[in-house]
């Protein structure tokens, strides 16, 4: 860091370096979170895909490895009321690719995975004490706000637009992360649902910086050191880096979207709804060529994501990830293959041109 580094976020969080490692849910690891908290950054462990059951155990791990900072990540959302005319109209789009894999499109589709922060997993933040809690599309309700802040835990939340950030910081959040378009994964807005509008990482992140008091963690397209330096010099107190870590020994991710991955060019992502019903950035593949990417018939987050799993299932094991959730960000090309506590340093390089 330079003598002009904004140094809120490591006193604020008691980490060494302002690195954070982001959320991936599904491809974050145990061992991931430990190895970027070892190495001095802040390890995230998201609960959106996890049971209250499955996070306890991943956490009694990550406590037994590190007693260092950690992040727990939290989605906010309601879940939506079933609706039989919408989720036909999604059948029938995904008819065509259940009859090639001789699959039977009236067959009932596993339920999405994606659960909302609620009372239980506030009683296990209570239980654990982490030092951040993050959220993503927005935040809980006051009272479950309430438990959090109680615990300790610093509180942070993502922002896509200027609005957005206000509105958390009204709220009394401790930090704000300032998401910009270029991000993988799903879009953390929620005060807007237009994404012809969204906002690129280095043109939001000192609009939010000017907006708020509080410190600003600036996300999307950060995959090397210069990314980082270029945040900083923006205002930003720290980043928080995500597909950069995919390519870890920590990640844990199908072995095509490793592959994708490192075939991953810089026009080679987009925003799609069609794997969960919501809008995030991912590799292109032929269910977003064909169904969207911004598909007008897929059912309402998480509501689309369990019809395709048994497609993507079959696909997989012929060799083809035509129905993954490839998640990556618009830096995927600039991510290279070393450890999480490696990547973690790195990031941090005195001079970012090595």
């Amino acid at each position: 860091m330079t003598s002009t580094q904004d140094r809120r976020i490591t006193e604020l969080f008691g980490v060494e370096l302002p690195i954070i490692q982001a959320p991936m849910a599904g491809a974050t690891t145990p061992e991931m979170v430990i190895a970027v908290s070892e190495a001095g950054g802040l390890g995230s462990l998201p609960g959106a895909m996890l049971s209250v059951d499955q996070m306890r155990a991943a956490l009694d791990r990550i406590r037994a490895a590190t007693r260092r900072p950690v992040n727990l990540n939290f989605f906010v959302h309601a879940n939506p009321q079933p609706d039989a005319e919408a989720q036909a109209k999604w059948t029938t789009a995904l008819a065509p690719y259940y009859r090639e894999l001789g699959l039977d499109p009236a067959a009932a589709a596993p339920a999405a995975a994606r659960a909302p922060f609620d009372d239980a997993y506030c009683a296990l933040v209570e239980d654990y004490r982490p030092e951040v809690v993050s959220f993503h599309f927005g935040l809980p309700d006051a009272a479950l706000m309430q438990r959090v802040r109680r615990t300790g835990a610093k509180i942070i939340s993502s922002a896509t637009t200027v609005a957005e950030a206000r509105w958390l910081a009204e709220r009394g959040v401790d930090a704000v992360i300032a998401m910009g378009v270029e991000a993988g994964g799903h879009r953390g807005n929620f005060l807007t649902h237009d994404m012809t509008t969204q906002v690129g990482t280095f043109s939001l992140v000192p609009q939010i910086v000017d907006a708020v008091r509080v410190p600003v963690i600036a996300a999307g397209g950060i995959a090397d050191a210069r990314g980082v330096k270029a945040a900083f010099a923006l205002g930003a107190s720290a980043v928080q880096v995500g597909t950069a870590y995919l390519l870890t020994p920590e990640a844990k991710i199908a072995a095509l979207h490793r592959q994708a991955l490192k075939r991953a060019r810089d026009d080679g992502t987009a925003l799609t709804n069609v794997f969960t019903g919501r809008p995030a950035r991912g590799l292109y593949n032929r269910v977003m060529r064909e169904l969207g990417p911004l598909s007008t018939v897929a059912p309402p987050f998480p509501m689309a994501g369990g019809a395709l799993l048994p497609l993507r299932s079959l696909a997989e094991a012929q060799g083809r990830d035509d129905f993954n959730s490839l998640w990556a960000g618009q830096s995927a090309a600039l991510a290279r293959e070393m450890s999480a506590a490696e990547l973690t340093r790195v990031l941090m390089a005195a001079d970012p041109t090595k």
